[in-house]
């Protein structure tokens, strides 16, 4: 079963989750972890993991041969993410870092002066502690790609997909291609939220593109108050939903995940009791 951990919004404790989820169900079962937060990857933190690169993930990105180069401008002129600054009579200067490798630049070169180099974006690594293996993915700094090295973690859970009991997908926040690409095959999904207005606004947008996938899923309130449930009810009702579990909001947790410990509390015991049945 590969389950997928999202929300709207960052710092709802998605996380904290997928890692307390990923400790109890190891204790009976193989569980494979994906940290697919590639902007900020820390589950191997939560869970004390040390990890070990086992790839680079490459991007294509054009290169020039300039003695071929006519100076036409006509690649900077097709290159939507303006990674390609290019003044007619003048070289073209490349900007690595907003390049998607479309490769329209190499379509619409007249005397075929452009070709194909590539770059490192991310990094793919794996860990392993008790029942748990980690694979996790780290964005290069500056580069604004996450999707790829997604990919490229989703391409090790498809291979080894049968290995395990439990996949847990531990996605970035928002609803973004990165997301898109993490929640793609799972058979389930957790919306994680919190009992706040922007919990609640950026809920809805989880949830509606959850719905979108066609992904059954249930929601989790963490950092739940009582006094405060009534600002994400509305939207969760909406969607004829009802709370599958509610996190509360104390010291024990808070202190847990400050010293990289997973959490362990009543409410994890109902949400793994709800995966299993």
């Amino acid at each position: 079963m590969i389950i997928g951990v999202t929300g709207g919004k960052g710092g709802t404790g998605k996380s904290t989750i997928a890692t307390a989820l990923a400790f109890e169900l190891q204790k009976k079962n193989k569980v494979l972890l994906v940290d697919a937060d590639a902007d900020c990857p820390n589950d191997h933190l939560i869970l004390g993991i040390k990890r070990k690169l086992v790839k680079k993930v490459y991007q294509r990105i054009p290169k020039w041969d300039f003695e071929k180069c006519t100076k036409c401008g006509l690649c900077g002129n097709v290159c939507k993410t303006k990674a390609i600054v290019a003044i007619k009579r003048k070289y073209p200067i490349f900007i690595q870092q907003q390049c998607n490798g479309c490769g329209a630049c190499l379509v619409k070169c007249p005397v075929n002066a452009i070709s194909w180099d590539k770059k490192v974006i991310g990094y793919v690594y794996k860990g392993k502690k008790k029942g748990i293996t980690l694979v996790s993915s780290e964005l290069q700094i500056n580069e604004p790609l996450s999707e790829f090295v997604v990919n490229s973690v989703k391409d090790f859970l498809e291979r080894k997909k049968n290995d395990f009991d439990y996949i847990i997908v531990d996605t970035a926040a928002g609803t973004h291609c990165d997301v898109i690409s993490a929640l793609q095959g799972c058979d389930f999904a957790i919306a994680v939220t919190e009992p706040t207005p922007l919990g609640a606004h950026d809920l809805e947008l989880i949830m509606k593109l959850i719905t979108k996938l066609k992904i059954p899923f249930e929601v989790i309130v963490n950092m739940y108050q009582k006094e405060n449930e009534h600002l994400v009810k509305k939207i969760i009702d909406k969607y004829n939903k009802k709370i599958l579990a509610k996190i509360p909001y104390k010291k024990e947790i808070m202190e847990a995940y400050s010293k990289g410990k997973p959490i362990q509390d009543k409410s994890i015991d109902k949400i793994i009791k709800y995966i299993k049945k």
